[in-house]
């Protein structure tokens, strides 16, 4: 199979004198006989590499039995020709494409029976190749929709679940690494439909679901879906992609969705509904996710965004976790609660404890950069908790190296500052006379210009007198 073999005969005269002969003899009953002469003349220009001819004699075959609708023989020449020896790749390529147009009408006219054994001919020959994943992409698209409707008829929930399973694993087994784009995304959005809802009602909402929901994710190019005409995919795709991070929790992965989603022309220039929408879940789930530098770097983007002083309310927030200050979580309260708490992400009460404990964090990264040293019921006081939940919020943000701190129980003192080298101190100590050099030098040359300076005006003073 190779297209790389240089071409040493042209055999375009031969085949516009068979074509036709080989038509008399189909309307002739003929069948057979026309196929025979039709794979003799296609042996002939497979071994010139004669590809426009090799193309023409492939699909004149594969047309003449498709026309007698001898399906059975139609299955057979499809992998027959697929099998020759040097077979061409763009021969291929071009009755794949001619069986896959002829789907939608042997479904509706030749029955299911006859429409599955076809799907499944050209899914057995595009399997493992790499330069017929588009047309496998789009077949195995067409059959996980066949299983999905066949669910919605099944009589019993067992049956109903055998079919989304069948339908789920044929999308997420696929691979597709240049296929089109177009198929790529509706590959997603199907496997998460299915899994979103159906792993969640009919499967128990499985693990390994959401996994192959992560994966089947990664294989959509999302460069593509920044081009104007794709608008619409994209918006589907980020709603998918956001349902799936929710799932797991993943709230910084949620707001860099959502801000896709409102970088989108259109949903931008929509500043009182879908924009603003997309622009407040950017903040709501920006500082629910824990901190770390891809977090903070968003968070401080997002701060002098233009777009969000319009918004006063999410403003203040943000500036509140930008801002190396304490905040009170009784403040907090009384201030946004009432309003984060109508809001469908507040809603829940888990967001609203993550959001308590990202203020918590907040407080304790200030105090960390202000004190070295602190007694752990001050510390208690300033965070509004108890000594137990202190420790522990503390403790968990030592072990993900937010901060470096140690508790001294018998005194009951934090220590902020972890102590230090020899070699550490000497070089803080050397960087300090550098700058104390730096200093006393930059005094003395402005006194000695200032003296000069004195010098010529009483030399000038003295001349005119």
């Amino acid at each position: 199979m190779s297209d790389n073999k240089k071409q040493e005969k042209d055999f375009t005269s031969e085949v516009d004198t068979l074509l036709p002969e080989a038509e008399k003899l189909v309307k002739a009953g003929k069948l057979q006989d026309a196929l025979d002469k039709l794979f003799v003349l296609e042996k002939q220009t497979r071994n010139a590499a004669d590809l426009s001819s090799t193309t023409r004699l492939a699909k004149a075959i594969v047309q003449h039995t498709y026309d007698a609708r001898n399906f059975t023989l139609l299955n057979s020449n499809i992998q027959v020709l697929s099998k020759k020896h040097g077979q061409l790749k763009a021969v291929i390529q071009a009755f794949v494409e001619q069986a896959i147009e002829w789907l939608p009408e042997i479904k509706s006219r030749d029955g299911l029976e006859k429409w599955l054994e076809l799907v499944e001919t050209l899914r057995s020959v595009t399997e493992g190749k790499i330069f017929l994943e588009t047309p496998r992409a789009r077949v195995t698209l067409l059959l996980s929709h066949h299983h999905e409707g066949v669910s919605k008829e099944a009589s019993t929930p067992q049956k109903v679940k055998e079919s989304l399973q069948t339908a789920s694993d044929l999308l997420s087994d696929l691979q597709v690494e240049t296929c089109d784009i177009l198929i790529a995304v509706a590959i997603i959005k199907d496997a998460e439909e299915g899994k979103g809802k159906d792993a969640k009602d009919t499967l128990g909402g499985g693990e390994a679901e959401w996994v192959k929901v992560r994966v089947g994710g990664r294989k959509v190019n999302e460069q593509f879906l920044t081009e104007k005409e794709n608008e619409d995919l994209k918006l589907k795709y980020y709603d998918l992609m956001i349902q799936h991070a929710l799932h797991h929790s993943a709230y910084l992965d949620v707001a860099k969705y959502y801000y896709k989603v409102w970088e989108t022309p259109s949903i931008k220039e929509d500043v009182s509904d879908k924009g603003k929408s997309a622009l407040e879940h950017i903040v709501y789930y920006i500082v629910l996710a824990p901190h770390n530098n891809e977090q903070s770097d968003m968070l401080h983007h997002l701060f002098v965004d233009p777009a969000l002083a319009k918004l006063e309310l999410h403003y203040n927030l943000v500036k509140c976790f930008v801002t190396k200050e304490l905040m009170r979580w009784p403040g907090i309260q009384s201030i946004y609660g009432g309003f984060l708490r109508k809001t469908q992400v507040f809603k829940a009460e888990k967001q609203w404890e993550d959001l308590h404990t990202r203020v918590i964090e907040h407080n304790i990264r200030v105090i960390a950069e202000y004190y070295s040293r602190i007694k752990l019921e001050r510390l208690r006081s300033l965070l509004d908790l108890s000594l137990k939940q202190t420790e522990e919020i503390l403790s968990r943000l030592v072990v993900s190296g937010t901060i470096w701190a140690r508790i001294d129980r018998p005194t009951g003192i934090v220590n902020f500052r972890s102590k230090r080298s020899a070699e550490e101190v000497m070089n803080d100590w050397s960087s300090d006379m550098q700058k104390l050099l730096g200093l006393v030098e930059k005094t003395w040359m402005g006194m000695n210009a200032a003296q000069a300076a004195q010098a010529r005006v009483k030399a000038a003073a003295g001349t005119s007198s």
